[in-house]
């Protein structure tokens, strides 16, 4: 019989990465806390509508990348291939706006897109996704960056670019989608299909290409920074001017487009070079009228999404396991069968144990407590346990002492505190 393997794209995540995996989640919560965010977890499986109202019908992930089927009630339904619009959809659904007048959200959960799996980018991949709903003051931009920035710097990241831009508003987008479709007159067969696709629906995404005769026609296109209105112009100098008091270093990325429609006015990325050409660690703006666009009132957003995988790779040495407190090294049945009982009652008041039910050889044993770097190791005989007594052996001292089997677990349970 064929053995069965994971899906294409994707991906288990095994010991001891998961270990690294649960402290970067546990970071997030810890900082993103401290700025006032709350979490949320929203279902994998949306409405297909949500997302192409959200996102956007001519973006490569609505068009190309979604996984979505119709149920046995032949509703069309989405795994979500990203997490802002599900947040918003639970947003609304429940009034949270009623009642706060700004409201701060985070989610950490798979996001599904079918994409050509490559290093660090998988068909089921893994997010950590803020946002902050309400308010539409630039200080609340640079509170965002500022506390992605510490994140990252807590993880112990270095390296990293942090890149911004404005795309303006849709009272200054006009003008630009003009300036680029004059620009390109002529040009458009040079352009790939998607990009001469792109020119009737969202002139703006064929900045977003990778193919490169593509890049070189818009490297040299007018940019929206010279078309934006006094309102979005003085509205990223108030972002800069904050984001300069806490000294964070930034490029001005003039051409920086993000993939998804509902972006408006500040837009940023956290690049790596060590990963390559696909460097984007997080990628993140306004989008003051996707509320709205989902059938609620017009308030403001801003937020960022951060790719696990890519953050995970960036942290190749990982983080020290906890070894185990105590191992104990049992010789004979009845042996393991109080070991098993000391062991597990050490557990259950928090202390990390470990022992070999097969009862192997003290040799074999001593090994696998060596292999674990367990701080202790027990041992107990058939005559240790007549007596009822125990050797406890320090690992790293090599020293050993006699202890009264009676009094063990007391005893240890303070030593290990």
């Amino acid at each position: 019989m064929e053995t069965l393997t994971a899906v294409r794209g994707f991906k288990d995540i095994l010991p001891p990465e998961t270990q690294l995996w649960r402290h970067i989640e546990d970071t997030a919560r810890k900082v993103f806390s401290t700025f006032g965010f709350q979490e949320i977890r929203v279902p994998i499986l949306e409405k297909t509508d949500l997302f192409t109202r959200g996102i956007g019908e001519s973006t490569d992930i609505v068009e190309k990348e979604m996984y979505t089927f119709h149920d046995r009630g032949e509703e069309s339904l989405t795994l979500r291939p990203e997490a802002t619009a599900s947040v918003i959809r639970a947003y609304l659904e429940h009034a949270l706006h009623t009642s706060e007048t700004v409201t701060k959200l985070f989610t950490i959960g798979p996001m599904f897109r079918r994409e050509r799996p490559q290093k660090g980018r998988y068909r089921q991949f893994h997010q950590i996704d803020a946002e902050i709903l309400g308010p539409d003051d630039p200080r609340t931009d640079a509170e965002l960056i500022l506390m992605l920035i510490q994140f990252l710097r807590t993880l112990g990241l270095n390296g990293l670019t942090l890149d911004i831009n404005s795309l303006g508003c849709p009272e200054c987008r006009p003008a630009y989608r003009e300036a680029i479709l004059g620009y390109l007159h002529g040009q458009e067969e040079q352009l790939c299909s998607d990009c001469r696709r792109r020119l009737k629906t969202n002139p703006l995404r064929v900045f977003d290409c990778k193919v490169d005769l593509c890049g070189q026609i818009i490297g040299q296109a007018p940019r929206l920074t010279q078309f934006i209105c006094s309102g979005c112009r003085d509205h990223f100098a108030k972002v800069q001017q904050a984001l300069k008091q806490f000294e964070l270093p930034y490029c001005l990325n003039d051409k920086m487009v993000r993939g998804l429609d509902y972006y408006t006015r500040t837009t940023f990325e956290v690049t790596a070079g060590s990963l390559g050409a696909q460097n984007a660690v997080v990628g993140g703006g306004r989008y003051d009228h996707l509320v709205q666009e989902l059938g609620g009132p017009d308030i403001p957003g801003i937020g960022f999404a951060i790719g696990f995988e890519r953050l995970v790779s960036m942290i190749p040495e990982g983080i020290p396991l906890t070894p185990p407190a105590l191992f104990i090294a049992a010789l004979g049945e009845p042996a393991l069968q109080r070991a098993f009982l000391i062991g597990n009652r050490l557990r259950c008041g928090g202390i990390i144990v470990e022992m070999d039910h097969a009862g192997r050889s003290l040799k074999s044993q001593m090994k696998k407590a060596d292999r674990l770097q367990c701080k202790y190791t027990l041992i107990i005989g058939e005559r240790e346990l007549q007596e009822n007594r125990a050797l406890l052996r320090d690992m790293s001292a090599s020293t050993q002492e006699e202890v009264c089997l009676d009094q063990f677990e007391e005893m240890f349970s303070n030593r290990a505190r």
